[in-house]
């Protein structure tokens, strides 16, 4: 016989094995009595394979706009991915019991299903999955094996759409509920009686929520260990039997709205959330001599929360790692299902850790348990989802390598209900043991917290057994919940009748299964919305961040609705805009209450159409964002990166509006806002991409971080907690670096200086000062730089050194340095200490200058000489489009709080800076603004490239022009030639083309007159003339030129 103890009766049995009290020893034996092998036929174990099933579906909106390529490919059951943008590497195999294809290759019916579009079409419709996957479940229950079916993948990978479908396309859950009904109502065998019960829950951040019942308990219900199978359930979880699949339907809708109502209120996030569908299925059959005998299936099915890497949404670079326990369950997945499969290829001693996680605790029976499982792992065929993609391919690669230990659960029904009796009569006993204290060596303190927890999970057990009693002796639950159900579809359909033709709100929410099962109608007269809390119950309860007791009031007379705000302050929006007055309403409106409460208002009456448009949480959210400065459309003319971070300002906007009201609410002073930065990557590449960043300032000293996306995103999850513990009544105090809120002191990047490098392509230097600007396009002060062409050793090459082509430059080895002066902020608080980060061409890492402290005006007196053995095109090319950016840090210190502003609350503070003009959401502007002083920087760059090529060409010619006035005023005797013609070349070729032809010119000249003179000088030989009239003549015509 096994025994099973828990943490605490282990650690007190083990610690004391040799001086154990009786009564202890009694106690734990009672509680810990063992497993039974004889229980539900075990001793018939068969072992069973899980069964893996990958579905790619189609393309997304998001990923058409994004122009994504399909990286998904499937033959019969083979899948393979290929990475698109990688074309050396190889496609990768991988081999499951199905493989469906739902990417292309449909048509939509008159019903609205979706069907192969051809004979000849690989297209898996929800029907083919259903009979591949939901067809075996059901086989399973009939047979009387547990079953489980979950679905595993990426946020918008088409989970939920196999699972549960959207309009006629009905998912597995859905069918396979609707097909079990069909057998019961065909049941004509008077000794064959079917009791089908229903139950669903939640697990989020490792509390499980109730789904049939509107209020949990603060902490969620608790999940306890049956001792005597040792399977995990969950005490207090309502079962519901139910008559029909109809009344199936409607519980799952109502498990919906609660399910939404609790995660807008909880500001959770749904995609983070795993739900668990639970249906037991009786089958009691009578004997020929009257004794009856019970079948029982547990059917599971659980639909996960999305699979996304930690890179894409989790805590990377964060000091506080994953302390929401959001992934953990995940992560506990992933290990149980890992060790599973070492178990499964007779690896020795591997410990499963069924126990890390809720949901291993829940899901022990589906993975290496007493059940038959199948897995669906959904895919998005979008290159751009390459990876969560292939890691996805690989959790379910090794989910198929597990086997399970599948049993039919049938006993007779007198049996069990006696050995629940015997069972409860020995946790009764076991309640009235005694521990003494001294014997077994704990304090008072130990033993009765050890006494406490006994005590709580026997009376759990008992009452768990207690119900399983009451539902084996009550054989009238399906008539009675029938009626009940009967009842309520009546009220149902009146609430509905009205909803047609009463105005009324209509929720929006990010899950578009959660989307729409929220409705609260606008009575004749004012209908007010708010707190529960309020002196009078207002007639629309929302509850959650920002909502005041009376936020907002619906005035509706005759045909018309109007809006306004419940008291001063109340946040609301319509379209998008601050609700500051009265607003008249139109059919569609969309309206944000508070942070999170978005609806939509329809008014059944005023509609000019039945085509309304496509109203969803995307297209609220776009609102909102335009409304604060945000670009948000781009009519496919964005990049990859542009879309990118389109995608994520829509998505962090409303989470940051969520951290600044948490912030408020918890009075944390500080504040948080979308920012964008420019990549200075890709900013040195002149390529306009930008990173999306949350900015949080500390309202008091205004010390500033800039957190990427994934720690923010771990962050607001910590943050949610928090605030959930707060709600709860609970002490929120904690060390400071555990708070979410606090971040020490970091050196922040104050703006960036762009140097371009037109002017090193024609051997000029560029010395002129260039200003810091932050990512709003601000100035912040101004930076000294030198950039000049020179010597292997760094010396310069004077003045006179000049190109008038780039490509005389070809072929040789070049040579520039890069001088880093001083710079002078404008901000005094970064007179604590500020340095400064450069790369250029080739660089892999960030050269970076001294820290210079307590001053704003540091002089750096930085420089690097760049070696370039041979310039190529692509190094012209480098000069005439790329620029320098150099990062100007600025070092923060822990600083004291203002007094001036300490004794203001946050949000007086955020008021404050919104009234200043110090927080501006004008994102857009700032963007643009940006983006035209990186024009501006280049255009002048260029202009004063001009302006020196200009002035040395000038100063070139005027050399020339010196040199032949001088030569023309010297007397005959003085001209000569040689020296001329020698300084003439010299400061004609030095200056390069432009001024080629004037030397040319000059040059002809003076061979001309060179050949005069010969000739003049044989004449002399024969007519003994004076030589020097030619040279007069010569003189007179260089003069002219």
């Amino acid at each position: 016989m096994g025994y099973k103890f828990s943490y605490f009766q282990f650690n007190a049995f083990n610690q004391n094995i040799h001086e154990t009290n009786l009564n202890c020893l009694l106690i734990i034996h009672v509680w810990w009595y063992g497993r039974r092998e004889n229980w539900g036929g075990l001793r018939n174990k068969t072992s069973f394979r899980v069964k893996v099933a990958v579905r790619v579906r189609p393309f997304n909106q998001r990923e058409k706009d994004r122009g994504s390529k399909c990286c998904i490919k499937m033959k019969e059951k083979t899948t393979t991915i290929t990475n698109l943008d990688d074309s050396s590497a190889e496609p990768k195999l991988f081999t499951f019991d199905y493989s469906y294809w739902s990417h292309d290759g449909f048509t939509m019916s008159e019903e609205g299903v979706s069907v192969a579009a051809s004979p000849d079409s690989t297209y898996a419709s929800q029907r083919t999955v259903f009979s591949d996957l939901g067809q075996g479940v059901l086989n399973n229950a009939y047979e009387g094996f547990n079953t489980s079916l979950f679905a595993y993948g990426q946020t918008g990978s088409g989970k939920s759409y196999s699972m549960v479908g959207y309009g006629a396309n009905k998912g597995i859950v859905p069918i396979t509920c609707d097909e079990l009904f069909q057998t019961v109502e065909k049941n004509a065998d008077p000794n064959l009686k079917y009791i089908v019960s229903f139950s669903m829950l939640e697990i989020y951040n490792e509390c499980v929520r109730d789904l049939l019942i509107k209020t949990n308990p603060k902490g969620g219900l608790q999940v306890r260990q049956n001792p005597s199978i040792g399977a995990f359930y969950v005490q207090g979880l309502t079962k519901q039997v139910v008559g029909s699949y109809k009344a199936i339907e409607a519980k799952m809708e109502e498990g919906t709205s609660n399910r939404t109502v609790a995660s807008t209120a909880m500001n959770a996030t749904s995609s983070r959330a795993h739900t668990v569908v639970t249906i037991q299925f009786d089958q009691i059959k009578k004997n020929e001599v009257g004794e009856e005998t019970k079948r029982t299936s547990i059917i599971n099915l659980v639909d996960l929360a999305g699979s996304e890497r930690a890179a894409s949404t989790g805590a990377t670079g964060d000091r506080l790692k994953e302390g929401a326990n959001i992934n953990k369950s995940l992560s506990a997945l992933g290990n149980v299902i890992s060790a599973l499969a070492d178990a499964s290829t007779g690896k020795k001693k591997v410990m499963v850790p069924y126990r890390d996680s809720v949901l291993t605790k829940l899901l022990q029976n589906a993975l290496g348990g007493n059940s038959k499982t199948i897995m669906i792992a959904a895919l998005s065929p979008a290159d751009i989802n390459f990876d969560e993609t292939l890691s996805t391919l690989r959790y379910a690669d090794r989910a198929k390598q597990i086997k399970n230990k599948a049993v039919v659960n049938e006993n007779p029904m007198d049996k069990l209900i006696r050995e629940l009796k015997e069972e409860n009569e020995k946790l009764k006993r076991a309640l009235g043991g005694e521990l003494n204290e001294g014997n077994v060596g704990m304090t008072p303190e130990e033993a009765a917290n050890m006494r406490k927890q006994m005590e709580e999970e026997i009376r759990a057990q008992l009452e768990a057994n207690m119900s399983a009693m009451a539902d084996m002796e009550d054989n009238d639950r399906t008539e009675i919940a029938q009626q009940q159900f009967n009842k309520e579809q009546l009220e149902l359909l009146e609430r509905e009748k009205e909803k047609n033709t009463t105005p009324h709100i209509t929720n929006l929410n990010e899950d578009a299964a959660l989307s729409g099962v929220i409705h609260h109608l606008i009575k004749p007269g004012e209908s007010v919305v708010g707190r529960k809390e309020c002196d009078s119950d207002p007639h629309i309860c929302l509850s959650g961040l920002s909502i005041l007791k009376s936020h907002a009031v619906f005035s509706r007379v005759e045909g018309t609705v109007v809006i306004k705000p419940g008291v001063v302050g109340a946040k609301t929006k319509v379209n998008g805009q601050a609700l500051n007055g009265e607003r008249t309403l139109v059919h569609q409106d969309r309206i944000l209450f508070g942070s999170n409460h978005m609806y939509v208002y329809i008014d059944p009456l005023s509609r000019e159409s039945d085509e309304d448009l496509n109203i969803d949480w995307e297209f609220a959210q776009k609102e909102i964002a335009q409304a604060k400065g945000f670009q948000t459309g781009g009519d496919g003319k964005l990049s990859k990166e542009q879309q990118l971070a389109q995608e994520q300002v829509l998505e962090l906007l409303p989470m940051v509006g969520e951290s600044n009201e948490i912030s408020e609410e918890l009075n944390k002073h500080k504040s948080f806002e979308v920012i964008l930065i420019s990549d200075e990557i890709s900013l040195s590449e002149r390529s306009r991409s930008a990173r999306v960043m949350v900015k949080m300032k500390n309202l008091l000293n205004g010390n500033t971080w800039l957190w990427e996306r994934p720690k923010f995103l771990n962050r607001r999850y910590l943050m949610q907690d928090l605030y959930q513990r707060f709600l709860g009544g609970d002490d929120i105090s904690c060390p400071q670096d555990e708070d979410p809120f606090w971040d020490p002191p970091c050196d922040l990047l104050i703006g960036t200086s762009n140097a371009f490098l037109q002017a090193l392509a024609y051997g000029i230097d560029m010395d002129d000062p260039i200003l810091i600007t932050d990512y709003k396009g601000e100035e912040q002060g101004q930076m000294f730089v030198k950039i000049a062409p020179c010597d292997a050793a760094g010396n310069s090459l004077g003045d006179e050194y000049f190109v008038e082509e780039s490509t005389e430059l070809l072929g040789k080895p070049y040579h520039y340095k890069v001088t880093v002066l001083s710079s002078e902020m404008n901000d005094l608080r970064f007179s604590v200490g500020s340095y400064v980060k450069y790369k250029v061409d080739g660089d892999e890492e960030y050269t970076q200058t001294d820290t210079l402290t307590d001053t704003c005006t540091p002089h750096f007196n930085h420089s690097r000489v760049i070696d370039i053995p041979m310039v190529t095109q692509e190094t012209l090319d480098y000069f005439e489009n790329s620029c320098i950016t150099f990062l100007v840090y600025g070092c923060q210190a822990d600083r004291a709080d203002d007094t001036h502003l300490s004794h203001l609350s946050t949000k007086e503070l955020r008021q404050k800076e919104e009234t200043s003009g110090i927080v501006r959401n004008t994102a857009l502007a700032r963007q643009i603004t940006k983006h035209s002083l990186d024009e501006a920087a280049a255009l002048k760059a260029e202009i004063l490239l001009l302006k020196r090529r200009n002035e040395i060409l000038t100063k070139k010619e005027k050399r020339i022009q010196s040199i032949v006035t001088e030569w023309g005023k010297k007397s005959a005797e003085e001209q000569a030639f040689d020296p001329f013609y020698r300084a003439v070349s010299a400061a004609a070729f030095s200056s390069g083309t432009m001024l080629k032809s004037a030397a040319t010119v000059i040059t002809q000249v003076i061979k001309a007159q060179k050949l005069k003179e010969s000739s003049l000088q044989s004449s002399i030989d024969s007519s003994l003339q004076p030589p020097l009239v030619s040279k007069a003549a010569g003189s007179k015509a260089c003069s002219i030129m």
